[in-house]
């Protein structure tokens, strides 16, 4: 029902209203890659220009894992366009890695017309039946707008839907028809998220056991984490003197110079660490699902049973008991949860306090790593941490090089700067320069991509969307292996010597990024990476990095020699 009092009941395209309700939530970038199918939208945005920007990217995938780091850094949702077949199936990647990172997004899809419906039209697909929601989806939604009035009414739903109990990706379908039909649908207003809080006798609970404890320890991770929540989190820990760890990729959750952080509890865990977890006799999981990567595949914490007592607080009900039957299950949003737990009354005296303090000890012996020749990925990861300023934020995608990044930058916590991480726990490849691209033309800050050669290819034509958008204050370092450095890890490690469908064939990635309008510098030694780190900084555009590695130098812990070494031994004593 349209409101004649309301100054936006005014019959306009539904296409123009579409992008009218994006303004009243506060959206300031849509990415996206345009498509015929959504052509009236794309007019909305030029309508509006003044108020919102239509970035357009060079592929969906792109697109998508921009929307996603946009919801990362925002906390509101993400938001991405693409047509219809092709589109859509090239965006599911970053709709899959805001599923699994729990980030709020929006993907919204032109579709065929809705006389076209059911004849497999061209580029039709059921977005239903492709994207369909559930435990195991790739959204928490997936609706199509048949009724261009209710258009309105769809938006306020998906922003809804996006952001309260565990956040994550809606999908909206947007019929060609639908779009061009002219409405009066006043726009709802910004929508304020409803959240659970911890009831009394839950706290009175957690209180009890935690003061029983004798090795306790925290793992933070997690979506719907704001500054104050992450400042409240601080504060519980401090009061009641605990190790905190981060889940996987989850590390600028608490500040990593606080005498409290233990070091992240992800992929190439810290050995220490993971035998401290193991040992802990209550975990205290805030916010994380206590997914596969976090738990060294469900093996720190036993599944269904884990060994330690668990107190599990998550925003999603349907997230507790899931996989882990913990002795409390606490239904809470981050922001409810920590202010909560920062107010309850610590023990005269903590039995747990060198324990804590030897967990940051071995956070600290962990950041030391012995030189490697020519090029040090500890000493590049270092002199990125020392000579950019603070707030900065570093992204990734997957693969073995991100571990240098994981083990050595310490991250000040979101309470200073607000995210300083983006990096996919989906495990997804190419996700950290569209990603980069999205946060230098968000924010003002630096934003710092470390990619490898395999990683960094698989969305490299995005460097034309940073040039094309004036991005500045960016820097892509490419770690130059030739090989897919986890895979051929695993294959040294499970069939030693017999290396199939690994190595690259790389480009000279300094002149592809000149070729895009970028500052390019090679380096092949480690005391290369300072000068042209400081020749990068003072740059007026964007610069990349060609860092050429050794493929023996595999992680930050290992050689593949030695992975191949250790390997055939094991295989000669079956």
């Amino acid at each position: 029902m349209t409101n004649p009092a309301s100054p936006q009941a005014v019959s306009r395209l539904a296409g123009h209203a579409l992008v009218e309700a994006l303004v009243e939530q506060g959206v300031t970038d849509a990415f996206g890659v345009p498509g015929e199918s959504y052509l009236a939208v794309l007019d909305g945005f030029h309508e509006h220009r003044e108020r919102i920007r239509f970035v357009a990217c060079r592929q969906e995938g792109g697109a998508a894992f921009m929307a996603e780091a946009q919801g990362k850094l925002s906390g509101r949702p993400g938001i991405c366009f693409v047509t219809r077949g092709p589109g859509a199936t090239n965006a599911s990647i970053g709709l899959h890695t805001a599923f699994q990172d729990s980030t709020p997004m929006i993907l919204f899809i032109g579709q065929v017309a809705s006389d076209q419906r059911d004849r497999e039209a061209f580029q039709e697909v059921d977005y239903r039946q492709m994207f369909g929601p559930g435990t195991l989806g790739m959204a928490k939604w997936v609706g199509e707008v048949q009724d261009a009035e209710r258009l309105p009414e769809y938006v306020a739903r998906a922003f809804h839907t996006a952001m309260q109990g565990r956040p994550g990706p809606v999908v909206l379908v947007l019929p060609e028809d639908m779009l061009t039909q002219k409405i009066g649908a006043p726009i709802l207003p910004r929508v304020r998220v409803a959240e659970a809080a911890p009831s009394p006798a839950a706290l009175a609970e957690l209180r009890e056991r935690l003061a029983a404890a004798k090795r306790p320890f925290v793992i933070a991770g997690g979506g719907g984490w704001t500054p104050e929540s992450t400042a409240a989190l601080q504060q519980f820990a401090e009061g009641w003197q605990l190790p905190v760890g981060c889940a996987f990729r989850f590390q600028d959750l608490f500040d990593n110079h606080h005498p409290l952080y233990a070091g992240d509890v992800g992929i190439g865990i810290n050995p220490k660490l993971a035998q401290r977890v193991r040992e802990a006799d209550l975990i205290v999981a805030i916010g994380p699902r206590l997914g596969e990567m976090t738990t060294g595949g469900y093996t720190l914490l036993q599944a269904p049973l884990p060994d330690q007592d668990l107190i599990h607080i998550h925003a999603g009900a349907e997230e507790l008991g899931r996989v882990y039957a913990a002795e409390l299950m606490i239904n809470a949003s981050m922001r409810c949860a920590a202010p909560a737990l920062a107010a309850l009354t610590p023990p005269a005296s903590c039995a747990w306090t060198e324990w804590a303090q030897a967990a940051h000890a071995d956070y600290e012996a962990n950041l030391v790593a012995q030189p490697v020749v020519p090029l040090d990925m500890a000493a590049v990861v270092k002199t990125l941490s020392r000579q950019l300023p603070e707030g900065t934020v570093f992204t990734n995608g997957a693969g073995n090089y991100s571990g240098w990044l994981h083990r050595f930058h310490r991250y000040t916590g979101l309470h200073r700067h607000g995210r300083t991480q983006l990096a996919p726990t989906s495990g997804a490849m190419g996700y950290g320069l569209p990603a980069a691209v999205a946060a230098a033309l968000l924010q003002s800050r630096w934003v710092v991509n470390i990619a490898g050669d395999g990683d960094f290819l698989m969305n490299g034509q995005e460097l034309a969307t940073a040039t094309g958008y004036g991005a500045r204050k960016l820097l892509c370092v490419v770690v130059d292996n030739g090989t897919y450095g986890t895979i051929r890890m695993h294959q040294e490690r499970e069939y030693p010597g017999r290396v199939s469908g690994s190595d690259l064939y790389n480009p000279d990635f300094a002149a592809l990024a000149q070729a895009y309008g970028w500052a390019a510098h090679r380096v092949e030694t480690t005391e290369d990476f300072e000068p042209a780190l400081r020749a990068a900084l003072v740059e007026e555009r964007p610069t990349l990095l060609h860092l050429r590695l050794s493929s023996d130098v595999s992680t930050s812990r290992s050689t593949l020699t030695a992975i191949r070494e250790a390997a055939r031994q094991r295989l000669g004593e079956g």
